[in-house]
């Protein structure tokens, strides 16, 4: 189980990172300026190239969604911050350049990291779904940060708008990450309960909401102000949420806390500092 897990949530990484080149190419193209999201929407809906990415994107979805049927979010979701690991050579190769030194130190540590997390962590499932009272508190604290970001990001422009609006972009899918465990729990019961649940319609107005806020935040500025923030943003909410609402824990007791907590952030510096090389190597 946790094997198939974690070579879906590889895959869906794989598919997310090409999704993120191709829409933000298409996305940077229309000019961030009258008409907002309408504007942005209506431009994106005619272009084939961000239909492409699109079909990408729920690909990786639909990948992500397999593997949190079979293993925890906080196995899951730090796996996806691989995405880098496949967005740089894909922006490098699209740029004609090479990678860096610099690149391959940070995938090593990265990869390291990653691997020393789960054999150290055990991170263990915790339960598929809660009721609406569980989630309340979460649901306050989610739409408290977004508000925040959102309004910040109403009256900013350029790198500072881009970066709002991806960590909005992160809270909503590492939601709807969270989301998705209940919602595959629940196929087993019939497309009747799946489409009589509150969940699955949360699920879909996060999924959605997150679409149009990151194409907005591939629109507001350059990739390497977006790309990081969202990167990292969804997994560790969704973790967060896993953690929180869904009762998963990590299996480490004592001076392992420790090597966790160094692990994390040895995995958000190399997220960030890849995401960044990335986003510079892309020719959008």
């Amino acid at each position: 189980m946790t094997a198939a897990a974690g070579g879906l949530a590889l895959l869906a990484a794989a598919l997310f990172a090409l999704a993120s080149a191709v829409q933000q190419r298409s996305a940077a193209a229309v000019p961030d300026g009258a008409g907002g999201s309408v504007r942005l929407v209506a431009a994106l809906v005619r272009s084939p190239r961000w239909w492409a990415g699109t079909l990408a994107d729920t690909g990786g979805y639909v990948a992500q969604a397999a593997a949190l049927g079979l293993g925890a979010l906080l196995l899951v979701q730090p796996l996806l911050v691989t995405t880098v690991l496949f967005a740089l050579p894909l922006g490098a190769r699209w740029a004609g350049r090479r990678l860096s030194r610099a690149d391959w130190g940070w995938a090593a540590v990265l990869v390291l990291a990653l691997a020393a997390f789960v054999v150290t962590g055990e991170p263990t499932a915790g339960e598929d779904a809660a009721g609406w009272r569980e989630w309340l508190p979460a649901w306050v604290v989610l739409g408290a940060a977004a508000g925040a970001c959102l309004v910040g990001a109403a009256l900013r422009r350029g790198t500072p708008r881009a970066v709002l609006l991806a960590l909005t972009t992160g809270l909503a899918y590492g939601l709807a990450a969270a989301l998705t465990k209940g919602v595959v729990d629940l196929l087993g019961d019939g497309v009747g309960a799946v489409l009589t649940s509150w969940s699955t319609w949360l699920l879909a107005a996060a999924l959605l909401g997150g679409t149009v806020v990151q194409q907005a935040a591939f629109q507001a500025g350059p990739l390497g102000a977006s790309l990081p923030a969202a990167t990292v943003g969804e997994p560790v909410t969704g973790a967060v949420l896993g953690v929180a609402v869904l009762g998963e824990r990590l299996q480490a007791g004592g001076a392992e806390w420790v090597l966790v907590a160094v692990l994390v952030l040895a995995m958000v510096a190399a997220t960030v500092a890849l995401a960044r090389s990335a986003a510079a190597a892309s020719p959008g």
